[in-house]
């Protein structure tokens, strides 16, 4: 017996990877999107969608490792985040492993390992005969849906309980946010109590179930935030990923939302935070994948419900949230800073009295009004009018709905106003006096503003065309200011050097400089247009400069014409140009310097001066000055 003993324990030893191995091949079975009645979901089980993006199974959180609790969250992302939770009240023990089986009456149902039944669907408990032989097996099943649903379907294939009708604290894609405004019923979102503790919440957040034209989050009793008046219209898209609506039947109204098409994030949800903050949000892979935002309200300062008092409102469209007072209107408390005092009226409003109606264009519209149907536009601001309890109204007529005019109608107080872009809506105000005062200074701050608008526009062109013209005048003229020298170059027809030619920029100072302040030990020579004088520049070169005489008749236009003819004279046989400078009166030419004396020692020989005088200037001018 010892050695059969032994042995059987060397087989079963042997033997136990292959159990393991097995262990895992039916915890791998149980990884599917399906729950059938012969099989309960335990510890360890997951669902999975077949689109791989939801898991459905039991979880604990690090702040409360004793509780367990059953729920859906994102599978395969580094944040588990949480979508819904089965028994958020009734946490299972952690000594006492639950399990999640379909009955015979075609119901979920959670329960301890006690027996003690944590959390159940509430069907029409409609017992359908199955084909198993084991107990509890039923023809009903359920399936974690690629949205992220969990649906309990009866053998034929209806629907009898999903998630999306008992939601937590987030709604998914194609999940209808509803109220029921002729029975007052709606669904209702319910937020964690805290970041790691997911029962029920403070903050609950559901549609208006008076009118349904509003989304509201309350805290305990007291509203916390206002999404406004619905008016009519499909809700405005944060985002072009997304589709969002509103969708009114006469009885029920709805808000939903859906990816637009394929290329939108995969992952994305609305959240009512257990801080009380409602966030769009979208998972965002790369090489720091995390939730992204897209929309948070209402924050830590004016959009907080009646932040701003009555008759005050939350101005965002600047770089600050401040609230601000309506027209018409001061702070109650003299300016002392207390934005939950409001405001007060400049002038009070009597029955029969002259009064009008100030249009508020994009502003978020007041809570507390009253909702009138079938009214035209003349209709709703008539009927406001001939109501002095009648603060203000509005009015929006949307045609693609089934009730598409809205009259808007406000009696006391305005409280939770927003001035912000992203609104249409216009709120017409009542105020004291015929509007002449409001006009008058409306008039002049839009007369500033056509100042501004149209005078300062205007002036900035005429500069820009007063720069046109003095570009297009000085530059072909070619005026450049040199350290005091000052380069004239030709008008457009003569623009001679600009194409083919090179002038050295020399300036006055270089040239007095050159030649010792034209002394007469340099002077070359002199003629009756001026004096010719040897000069050298700062690098060393020889130069021959022609300094026109200040008596000289020849005024800039003969200079410019000589300087073009000579330019276009240049040969290789004759004496090269290097440039030229005009200074004040006078007027100078640069070229390039002769050693071997003048060219009338080659022409005349030994002629005295006096014989060829008349000639040797002519052929001077001509050949060697030129």
């Amino acid at each position: 017996m010892p050695h059969f003993a032994q042995a059987l324990t060397h087989q079963s030893m042997a033997s136990l990877p292959a159990i393991f191995i097995l262990m895992l091949l039916v915890r791998s079975c149980n990884s599917d999107d399906r729950l059938r009645p012969t099989k309960p979901l335990s510890p360890g089980d997951e669902l999975i969608s077949s689109n791989g993006l939801f898991a459905l199974g039991f979880f604990s959180l690090q702040g409360s490792a004793a509780n367990t609790y059953l729920g859906i969250w994102y599978h395969n992302i580094s944040e588990r985040t949480y979508v819904w939770v089965a028994n958020r009240d009734s946490p299972i023990k952690s000594s006492l492993p639950g399990k999640l089986v379909v009955s015979n009456t075609s119901d979920l149902v959670l329960s301890d390992s006690d027996g003690r039944v944590l959390w159940a669907t509430k069907t029409n408990n409609v017992t359908t005969t199955g084909s198993g032989s084991g107990g509890g097996a039923t023809g009903a099943g359920a399936v974690l849906l690629d949205t992220g649903n969990f649906v309990l379907r009866s053998r034929n294939g209806t629907e009898i309980w999903q998630s999306y009708d008992e939601p937590t604290d987030t709604f998914l894609p194609g999940f209808k946010l509803w109220v029921n405004y002729k029975t007052h019923v709606a669904a209702r979102i319910v937020a964690w109590k805290g970041p790691d503790d997911p029962s029920t919440g403070e903050f609950v957040l559901s549609g208006d179930t008076s009118t349904g034209l509003q989304i509201l989050t309350w805290r305990g009793s007291s509203l916390y935030w206002r999404a406004g008046v619905w008016n009519g219209a499909t809700a405005a898209s944060f985002t072009k990923s997304f589709l969002s609506q509103m969708i009114d039947d006469g009885e029920v109204a709805y808000f939903t939302y859906n990816r637009a098409d394929d290329s939108a994030p995969a992952r994305s949800h609305w959240k009512l935070d257990h801080t009380g903050e409602v966030m769009f949000r979208v998972w965002v892979e790369g090489s720091s994948s995390s939730w992204v935002p897209l929309f948070e309200r209402p924050g830590k300062w004016c959009l907080v419900y009646g932040a701003c008092g009555p008759f005050g409102y939350c101005d965002v469209k600047g770089d600050v949230r401040e609230c601000r007072c309506l027209d018409g209107f001061e702070p109650a408390d003299g300016g002392g800073g207390s934005s939950k005092a409001g405001c007060v009226r400049k002038e009070a409003v009597r029955c029969g009295g002259n009064n009008y109606f100030l249009t508020l264009p994009a502003m978020k519209l007041p809570d507390k009004f009253v909702y009138l149907t079938n009214r035209s536009f003349e209709e709703c601001a008539a009927g406001c009018d001939r109501n002095c309890s009648c603060t203000g109204y509005a009015y929006t007529n949307a045609s693609d709905i089934l009730l598409a005019s809205k009259c808007f109608h406000w009696t006391g107080d305005l409280v939770d106003m927003v001035k912000a872009d992203y609104t249409s809506d216009h709120l017409y105000l009542r105020l004291a006096g015929n509007g002449d005062n409001y006009a008058r200074t409306n008039n002049k701050i839009n007369g500033v503003h056509v100042v501004f608008k149209i005078v300062l526009p205007l002036i900035a062109f005429l500069l820009i065309l007063t720069c046109i013209y003095i570009f297009c005048i000085c530059k072909p003229r070619g005026i450049h200011q040199n350290n005091g020298a000052l380069q004239v170059h030709l008008r457009p027809s003569q623009e001679v050097w600009d194409q083919s030619l090179e002038f050295s920029r020399i300036t006055f100072e270089d040239i007095a400089a050159a030649t010792n302040s034209f002394h007469e030990t340099n002077m070359l020579g002199r003629g009756g247009f001026g004096k010719v004088y040897k000069g050298i520049l700062q690098d060393g070169k020889e130069v021959a400069i022609k300094r026109l005489s200040k008596g000289s008749e020849q005024g800039i236009e003969h200079f410019r014409n000589e300087v073009v003819l000579i330019a276009k004279l240049q040969h290789k046989n004759l004496v090269r140009l290097l440039g030229y400078c005009i200074h004040e009166d006078e007027k100078l030419l640069i070229y390039e310097y002769l050693p071997n004396k003048s060219l009338d020692k080659f022409l005349f020989g030994t002629f005295s001066h006096t014989t060829i005088e008349t000639k040797f200037e002519s052929t001077k001018q001509t050949y060697i000055l030129a």
